[in-house]
């Protein structure tokens, strides 16, 4: 018997059916979490389990965030998806929600937030109004990188139409004092994705779209890690970018 996840559920009044629904599995699956021992759910379950419960991973499954546990130079990478959109819609909002200190958003157009994430504005504005610095790092919507890249992706849905789309949403929200946004070109084949010490980060493909790039989770461990050196390198297009002006044009393609 899992007693923690069933304490859990109990203290949160939350049914394994209720449970089964959050997590996209069939309710006789939960069952089997709770009185199986060792039974451990897939990792993109746990994040969703963790999420609908509000606890920690290692409260629930200690023995395998222990085993999980590395002391090699790849420590600090959590997760590997081998594409973007397999990458649970659960993990980014678990991630949005934690952050305190700091949400920045380094892809290109960062479109897909705005659709796959229920009142993403609203828990932006929410973020800043707590303290979290909340930063935007878009590709201009007219520059010749963007034109370029929008003939190698050959798709009906263009950059700049997505570039467009994310501008007009942050045109609604970006009186909150803390949320900002940036013009920069040299994120245009890597998107990075920070909350804190948490981190996604997309290498874009030639001839690809964001949602089928190669993804990893990131979570910082160490001094000049890999997650420093991605924050580092969002940090330097952040200090070149053009500022993004409220009442910017961004209707017309």
């Amino acid at each position: 018997m899992n007693e923690a996840l069933r304490r859990a559920m109990a203290n949160t009044r939350l049914t394994d059916r209720q449970l089964a629904d959050a997590c996209s599995v069939d309710v006789k699956t939960v069952g089997r979490w709770i009185t199986e021992t060792g039974r451990v759910p897939h990792a993109r379950h746990r994040w969703a389990i963790c999420e609908a419960l509000g606890e920690e991973e290692e409260v629930l499954w200690p023995a395998a965030a222990k085993k999980a546990v590395k002391v090699g130079p790849d420590r600090e990478v959590v997760s590997v998806y081998p594409y973007r959109s397999s990458c649970p819609a659960s993990l980014w909002r678990t991630l949005i929600t934690r952050a305190q200190r700091e949400l920045t958003f380094a892809g290109y157009t960062n479109y897909f937030l705005w659709l796959e994430q229920a009142q993403f504005g609203t828990a932006l504005r929410r973020k800043a109004a707590q303290g979290c610095r909340v930063r935007f790092l878009l590709g201009s919507p007219d520059s010749s990188l963007t034109r370029s890249r929008e003939q190698e992706e050959d798709v009906a849905l263009t950059l700049s139409t997505r570039i467009r789309v994310t501008l007009a949403e942050l045109e609604k929200i970006r009186s909150q004092p803390g949320i900002d946004a940036r013009y920069s070109d040299g994120h245009a084949y890597l998107s990075v994705f920070r909350f804190d010490d948490d981190m996604i980060v997309t290498p874009l493909l030639t001839h690809r779209v964001g949602h089928d790039a190669p993804t990893l989770h990131l979570r910082r461990h160490q001094s000049d890690g890999m997650f420093d050196r991605f924050a580092s390198h969002v940090e330097e297009l952040w200090n070149r970018g053009a500022p993004v002006r409220e009442g910017e044009p961004h209707g017309q393609a």
